[in-house]
């Protein structure tokens, strides 16, 4: 199956983050890219996690001409 480099948006309020981050990550889809942050996140910012979905659906996504390991492969959060 095909899979997408995924850059995602995740704001994160105040007084945890004033702004949020970035994640990138390698999945099949949206479900996975999820599954995957929430599971590194560990629930720090679960209540951002609705946001989360829908910045998942808006983020740029890059084919991938290779079959690679699904993972967070890089994040950014302040």
């Amino acid at each position: 199956m095909a899979k997408f480099l995924y850059i995602v948006d995740h704001f994160v309020g105040f007084p945890q983050s004033e702004y949020g981050g970035v994640w990138n990550v390698i999945a099949e889809n949206d479900d996975e890219c999820f599954d995957l942050i929430s599971e590194v996140d560990n629930g720090d910012y679960e209540d951002c996690y609705v946001n989360l979905r829908n910045n998942i659906v808006k983020a740029d996504r890059f084919a991938l001409a290779d079959d690679v390991e699904s993972e967070v492969i890089d994040r950014f959060l302040t």
